[in-house]
Parts: C-alpha cells; sequence; structure tokens
C-alpha cells in the first residue's frame, strides 16, 4: 500500500514544505539581491528617481489587494497548476488551457532571460577572483546545478533556497543598517510620500521595475499540493511574500537614496559607466572590507535561487499540463523515488540548453541582448496571467453563491485586475521601447509569443473537449 502521506503514484510529495519553505521559494524567484543591485538603480535612473520608495508602496498595495482574492479562492483550489486551476475552476476549460501555455511560456522566458544575466554576472564577479571564464561556461553550470536540484526532491531544492535568500537579505540589511547608523549622506530626511517626486519623470517605468521586483510571490499556490496545511500554509506565504518584499524595498531604496543623497542620486547614477555598480560603491562607502565583494557573489547566488524557482515553476505547470490532458501523458508523471515532477524539469533543461547555445553560438550579449530581450516576455506573461486570475476570482465565486465578502471576491479582485489588464496592454504596444527593439521585428515578434501561446492552449483544450470530455470536466479539480 502507498503511503499517501508521502504521494502516491504520479504524485508530487505530500506535507514536504512548511510555511517558511514556501515563502522562501517564492521569495527567491523574486531575487532581493538582484532586485536590489540590478533593477533598483535602472528604477532611479530610468523611472521616478526618489519617487521609487513611494512607488514601492503603490505596488505593495495593489499586490496585496490582488492577494485578497488569490488567497480567498485558494481555500478552494488545491492544484499545483495555480494559475491554470483558477481559470479552470472560474472561467472553464479552454481559458485554463490558454492561461497554462502562456504560463510556460513566460516562466520559461523568465528563466531564459536569468540564465544570460547570471552568466554575464558571475563572469565579472568571479574574473575578480582570478577565475576568468566565457559567460556562457558559467550559464551552463547553473543549467546543470538547477536542473539536478529540480529532478530530485522539491526538499532539496527548499532547503537550498532558505539559506540562499536568507543571505541575500543579510548582505543588503548590513549595507542598510550601516547608512542607517552612520545618517546617510546629508542626513536621514527624505519624504518619500512626496507627490512631485512620485510624479517626476518616467512613472510608467518606475511602476514597470517595481512591479517586476513582486513576480514569483504568486508562485505560492503552485506548492499547494505539496504543503501541509494547505489551508493556511499558502494563505499566510502569500501575504508574508508580499509584505516582506514590499517593506524590504521600500526600506532598502529609501536608504539607498539618503546613502548618495536626494540631489546626488541621477547625477551619481548618470555618471556610472555601469548603473548596477551602484550598491556595490554605496557598500564600499559604508562598509567596506569584504563585504563588496561578498555581495558580488551573493549576486550570482541570488541569480541562481531565481533560477532555481522559475525551473520548479516550470516543471510543475508541465507536470499538471500533462496530468489534465494538455500535454502528452509523460509529462504528468513523476519520479519513483523523488517524486518529483522530473519529465518537465529535464525538458527545461534541454531548452535551456538550446537557448544557451544560440545565444552564445551567435555571439550575443547576455545582458542587453538574452536578458533584455527574453525577460520582458516572461513579465507581460505573468501580467497577463493575473489579469484573468482576478477575473477568475470574480466568476468563481458568483457562481458559487453563498455568503462570500464582496471586498475579497469582487471589489478588490476587480481593482488589482483592471490595474494589471492595463499594465499589460502598455508593455504589448510599447515592447520595442522597453526592451530596445523598436521598430524591428523582435519588437513584435517577442510580445506576440503571449497571445500566440494563448491561441496554442486554447486549441489544445478544445481538442482535449472533443476527443476526452471527462478529462476536459476535471480540469483543474483538487489534488491536496
Amino acid at each position: 500500500m502507498v503511503d499517501i502521506t508521502q504521494g502516491g503514484a504520479n504524485q508530487l510529495r505530500k506535507n514536504s514544505l512548511g510555511l517558511i519553505a514556501v515563502t522562501f521559494m517564492v521569495i527567491s524567484a523574486a531575487a532581493p539581491l538582484t532586485g536590489v543591485a540590478g533593477a533598483m538603480p535602472l528604477a532611479f535612473l530610468l523611472g521616478n528617481g526618489t519617487g521609487i520608495p513611494a512607488t514601492f508602496v503603490l505596488m505593495t498595495l495593489i499586490m496585496l489587494a490582488f492577494s485578497v482574492g488569490y488567497v480567498a479562492m485558494s481555500r478552494h483550489v488545491k492544484n499545483a497548476g495555480a494559475f491554470y486551476a483558477y481559470a479552470a475552476r472560474g472561467l472553464g476549460g479552454r481559458a485554463a488551457g490558454a492561461v497554462a501555455i502562456v504560463a510556460l511560456v513566460a516562466y520559461n522566458a523568465m528563466q531564459f532571460g536569468l540564465i544570460g544575466l547570471l552568466g554575464g554576472v558571475a563572469s565579472g564577479v568571479f574574473a575578480g577572483f582570478g577565475l576568468t571564464l566565457p559567460w556562457h561556461i558559467w550559464s551552463l553550470i547553473a543549467i546543470a546545478l538547477v536542473g539536478i536540484l529540480g529532478y530530485r526532491q522539491v526538499d532539496l531544492s527548499a532547503k537550498v533556497m532558505v539559506v540562499l535568500v536568507l543571505l541575500e537579505y543579510v548582505i543588503v540589511l548590513i549595507v542598510d543598517f550601516a547608512i542607517l547608523g552612520k545618517g546617510g549622506a546629508s542626513g536621514l530626511a527624505l519624504n518619500i510620500f512626496d507627490a512631485s517626486a512620485f510624479s517626476s519623470g518616467s512613472l510608467t517605468a518606475a511602476v514597470l521595475f517595481c512591479l517586476g521586483s513582486f513576480i514569483g510571490f504568486e508562485a505560492t499556490t503552485i506548492y499547494a499540493e505539496e504543503a501541509r496545511d494547505p489551508d493556511k500554509t499558502i494563505p499566510r506565504a502569500t501575504y508574508l511574500s508580499v509584505l516582506m518584499i514590499g517593506l524590504f524595498f521600500i526600506f532598502t531604496t529609501w536608504l539607498m537614496i539618503v546613502g548618495i543623497g536626494a540631489d546626488k542620486l541621477l547625477p551619481t547614477l548618470g555618471a556610472l559607466a555601469d548603473p548596477t555598480a551602484f550598491f556595490f560603491d554605496l557598500a564600499g562607502t559604508y562598509v567596506g572590507g569584504p563585504v563588496p565583494a561578498i555581495a558580488g557573489v551573493l549576486l550570482v547566488s541570488s541569480l541562481f535561487a531565481a533560477l532555481s524557482a522559475f525551473h520548479n515553476y516550470i516543471a510543475r505547470y508541465s507536470y499538471v499540463a500533462g496530468r489534465e490532458g494538455l500535454l502528452p501523458a509523460a509529462f504528468g508523471r513523476t519520479h519513483d523515488a523523488h517524486q518529483s515532477p522530473h519529465i518537465g524539469s529535464v525538458v527545461q533543461t534541454v531548452g535551456a540548453l538550446i537557448v544557451l547555445a544560440v545565444f552564445a553560438g551567435l555571439g550575443l550579449d547576455p545582458v542587453l541582448n538574452m536578458f533584455t530581450w527574453i525577460s520582458q516576455v516572461g513579465t507581460l506573461g505573468v501580467l497577463g496571467m493575473m489579469s484573468i486570475t482576478s477575473l477568475s476570482v470574480i466568476a468563481f465565486f458568483r457562481k458559487q453563491g453563498g455568503q462570500n465578502s464582496p471586498i475579497s471576491t469582487l471589489v478588490l479582485p476587480a481593482v488589482s485586475g483592471l490595474i494589471m489588464a492595463a499594465l499589460f496592454v502598455y508593455i504589448f504596444i510599447n515592447f520595442g521601447d522597453l526592451t530596445g527593439t523598436t521598430g524591428g521585428a523582435l519588437g513584435i515578434i517577442l510580445p506576440a509569443l503571449i497571445p500566440i501561446a494563448a491561441v496554442i492552449g486554447f486549441l489544445m483544450a478544445s481538442r482535449l473537449k472533443a476527443s476526452n470530455p471527462a478529462a476536459y470536466a476535471r480540469m483543474g479539480q483538487n489534488k491536496a
């Protein structure tokens, strides 16, 4: 007899993840140190400068609004398909098919882009220690390690994620409190709610960079089948993830500004050949010693943690799509010993190797090309899925009836869904501007991957309905 607490045949390992493990696995996708050292200097420079902390306050509130409906429905949906399962239960099988394939494209895009960024960062960081290798070798090593972790049981990945993310927070907070303790460049006074600062520069660019720092928190429900007491663990992990990410970035961006001085922020960033050196310069100024070098190594580990997190998302979406008939049945089988979605893991690893070979073979830049071009496709896809999910929450509770709070099942999902939809449309229309491919074919082809994926998923679900109505009717059902 199979011990169901450990998962049966073709089931994910149950009761393997607690609150801390789920929280840190999803926060690892948001990559706190990558956001601080990589994205925030660009957000200051290209966005609204000293208005970034206030922008994070706004985005934290929007993410919390989205989370209310998301969490309310999570108590009724126990399925590793997350957005897919929500769409199935709220809007039906065809919408779910569209979301499933969009999820695979979006998270693969995120993962492929991060592979390039990790290679570029690692080649620079380790060259400082005398270890000089081409960027694609570092990317290849990362793909291999992530593939091994993904193939094995999720517990191993969870333990690695908790350690790496904790180290990220520690190194950033060391710099934060050093700036706080020394009073910044000219005092700690900064009105983060200054309306003129918030509306200065490009608010749109600021919102996009800040929103990107949250992507990953929505994946708490992916682990519903593996979490201990998912009715409590998943909602708590969702809120905890949003609050940890939001408060961390509000606090850190405020201190990054006062660390250099509000009046010197943009001139300093504009004068840097590489704006991503800004955080390390602050670390050298306020802490010194080995901290900047350690932060560089941890930036590589931060990217590795994000790679592993997105790999896990992709493997689980592939598993669900195979289990429910959208993809070949082999994807819906789990490893006999590890109970991991190993087929999806292996396929994702092979795909990553192919993309790496193409970009390395063509001599393209790992950051400006591989990361910038491809990762934006992921942001676009996640925004689209979040919009559909908000609509799914509303539809689900309208069909269910009962005494549900309209705030959590209608008002907040509608508000957050409309905001996400507006951002989706803007990014789609201006994709070329955001990725530096204005007027080129890539500015059209890359964003088009998301609606194309949705159409393919819709058609795959329609085929399933025609060939196996019973399987179609079971789409998105609870598995925990």
